[in-house]
């Protein structure tokens, strides 16, 4: 298969395309579109170096499609092809939509292949010199004031300012050593449980690097067979899929001078990981359905669930890999071990949930948050996440008290010690009569807490009388919080 420069033809005519795709199809692969809308699909998913574009065609202009592709894809080189002279609209052409040439009807076919090859030429140098101009600020040139200003509002929006703690958080140390790796042009594998933000640090630390005005692109590996997998790294040659005959780009390309984020490394094949090693090692590979070696300039920010290094120990992770992936380290605490952090964490997440679904809150109540904030979270941020979403959509009152949370989060104690889970009580040590009263105690909380301390619809529920429950809390000293007191009653 023949490797040749990518153009994109547009004409409301068809003659006209047909003419323009004969006389430049030997020396490029021609794209072709009818209007400025299917153009706009065109280019979105395929990797176009020049533009023919015709003037005046019905919706939107020549000049206007060639003014959105300088926005969206400003490497394109653009051309426009007219059978008009008007002076204002050449100018207006040149200006807005940055035109590198104006070709005029009717064309000679020698003098469009001049045109082409030269436009393809400069889309070449153009990316070599942004590739330069790259390495020119590692060392040591000062970004100008307007990129400057750019990267101050994006590091605010998607920062670092973007991770909430506390200002004891334990999170801090590891921000700050995060701050630092942000500004070296290094691999950096991020390891941490599921759903301990290792994507919200990854771009806040592109956000706070030197690439902080390219793109962010991520993509979470794990559960992905190779065969989508390499061609969302990769990219198609038109023809190359045999289910999808279009091209695609491939995030290599399209993260080539800024960060990628790939997550759950760890369940990548043994064939992966070797493509993956020489992006890493070589900034090297070739499109599905190509044997042209294409270079990227992207870099690589890595997540794992588990510990790389005994991946690597036992075998399942190429060790040459975790020493390409793993230049800088980061570990993020699960959110159990962020206990400082959870009267910010927690109302600030419930504001954002709230303002997402249109509904007014006030916060938690005290009580919630201590039993929030003693529960063990497996699922971390994204547990927490659901717990809150639900607790919103039950609550009746602006301030979400205890009675709306999960009864297995219920079952903790909020004033001790963090108690083990059922299953653990349940193959822990001791009497079977430790162990039932155990249990006991914890659904008598867990049932008060949930009815409000309504202690005779506690007591309906769970087959006692009232005089039952009684002698139960007191034996089991479970107590009623003296702050969040409620009718016995109803």
């Amino acid at each position: 298969m023949t490797n040749l420069p990518t153009l994109l033809l547009v004409d409301d005519e068809e003659q006209s395309l047909t003419a323009m795709r004969l006389a430049l199809e030997d020396d490029f692969e021609c794209l072709t579109a009818l209007d400025a809308d299917e153009a706009t699909r065109v280019m979105e998913e395929n990797f176009v170096q020049v533009i023919f574009c015709d003037h005046r065609m019905p919706g939107r202009s020549g000049v206007e499609f060639l003014s959105e592709v300088r926005e969206r894809w400003p490497e394109t080189v653009r051309i426009i092809i007219t059978g008009y002279t008007e002076t204002n609209d050449m100018i207006a052409a040149i200006n807005e939509a940055g035109i590198y040439q104006i070709v005029t009807k009717p064309w000679h076919p020698d003098r469009l292949l001049l045109t082409a090859k030269n436009a393809s030429q400069l889309f070449v140098l153009t990316r070599d010199h942004d590739r330069m101009s790259l390495e020119m600020r590692f060392i040591g040139r000062t970004a100008d004031s307007k990129l400057e200003a750019r990267r101050k509002i994006l590091r605010e929006g998607l920062g670092f300012e973007k991770i909430l703690r506390a200002p004891n958080s334990p999170m801090n140390a590891t921000i700050e050593l995060a701050r630092q790796y942000a500004s070296f042009d290094v691999p950096v594998l991020i390891s941490g449980e599921a759903g301990t933000g290792k994507d919200m640090m990854a771009r806040a630390m592109h956000y706070a690097s030197l690439r902080s005005d390219q793109s962010f692109f991520e993509l979470n590996c794990a559960g992905l067979p190779d065969n989508h997998l390499r061609i969302e790294l990769l990219g198609a040659k038109r023809g190359a899929r045999p289910d999808n005959p279009t091209a695609k780009m491939g995030l290599l390309q399209k993260a080539s001078q800024g960060t990628l984020f790939l997550n759950g490394v760890e369940s990548l094949s043994p064939e992966m990981q070797l493509l993956l090693l020489r992006v890493a090692v070589e900034g090297r590979f070739e499109q599905l359905g190509s044997t042209e070696t294409q270079s990227t300039g992207v870099r690589l920010i890595v997540g794992s669930h588990c510990d790389l290094a005994a991946a690597v120990a036992k075998g399942t992770f190429r060790n040459d890999l975790y020493y390409a992936l793993a230049t800088a380290e980061l570990s993020l605490q699960p959110l159990r071990a962020r206990t400082a952090d959870f009267p910010v964490l927690t109302q600030a997440l419930l504001f954002d949930i709230a303002s997402e679904h249109g509904k007014p809150v006030e916060g938690l109540t005290d009580l919630a948050l201590e039993f929030l904030t003693n529960y063990n979270w497996p699922g971390n941020l994204s547990e927490l996440y659901n717990e809150l979403t639900r607790m919103l959509m039950c609550a009746q009152e602006p301030a979400l008290g205890p009675e709306l949370i999960s009864r297995h989060i219920l079952q903790a104690d909020p004033s001790v010690t963090p108690e083990a889970g059922a299953a653990e009580v349940l193959s822990a040590g001791g009497t079977l009569k430790d162990r039932v009263e155990m249990m006991e105690a914890r659904i008598l909380r867990e049932t008060l807490t949930r009815l409000k301390w309504n202690k005779s619809r506690a007591a309906e529920e769970l087959g006692l009388s009232r005089v039952g429950l009684r002698s139960k809390l007191d034996r089991y000293g479970v107590v009623q919080p003296a702050k969040h007191t409620h009718p016995e009653e109803s």
